[in-house]
């Protein structure tokens, strides 16, 4: 029997439960006794926060990562992102991976008005005086290594914070940092 999990991986931690090199680092194990097995699916990064599954099957892992789910973050971007940038995100922009250029799939992307309900993160973002931001919801299907971030500095938006909220059809929901659901199984 396989096990499945949701958590909402706090800012600062690394998306995994070992991690060798010499700087100690925070790894998801010291949230939560997962069994023996239990995998990420697929990444955020230490910056990065919001929701993450986690699971014993190796196909759920595959399912999951698959081109065919959606996974939807909000950024909050430095600046007030304009319709002209949400357009270019929308078609695809030109990103860097692995050394090489590579220009993201369209996605779906709008300006969400004000700044979403979220827990507050551990760490302070910055204050008003360091100018406005503003919030984006970006839906991809591929996960490229800090895709959503370079994909907003791209477009002329750098990230400040970013909370992935969906993955498929699982939501973070009201789960806070830290804290752990179980599942049964996941309906993606």
């Amino acid at each position: 029997m396989h096990h499945h999990y949701a958590i909402y991986k706090p800012y600062g931690y690394l998306s995994q439960f070992i991690y060798n090199l010499k700087r100690k680092k925070k790894l998801l194990g010291e949230i939560y006794p997962f069994p023996d097995g239990t995998m990420a699916i697929g990444r955020l990064d230490e910056d990065s926060e919001g929701l993450l599954l986690l699971t014993t099957d190796g196909m759920m892992s595959e399912i999951v990562r698959s081109k065919n789910v959606e996974k939807e973050y909000y950024a909050q971007v430095d600046g007030l992102i304009t319709e002209e940038a949400i357009s270019y995100l929308k078609k695809g922009v030109e990103i860097g991976v692995n050394g090489s250029k590579y220009t993201t799939l369209p996605c779906k992307a709008f300006i969400l008005p004000g700044s979403p309900t979220l827990p507050e993160r551990s760490k302070k973002i910055r204050d008003e005086r360091h100018g406005p931001t503003s919030w984006v919801s970006i839906t991809v299907t591929e996960g490229k290594f800090r895709q959503v971030r370079k994909m907003t500095s791209a477009v002329g938006f750098p990230t400040l914070r970013l909370v992935r909220v969906r993955i498929g059809n699982i939501h973070l929901g009201s789960l806070q940092p830290g804290k752990v659901q179980e599942y049964t199984d996941f309906d993606v």
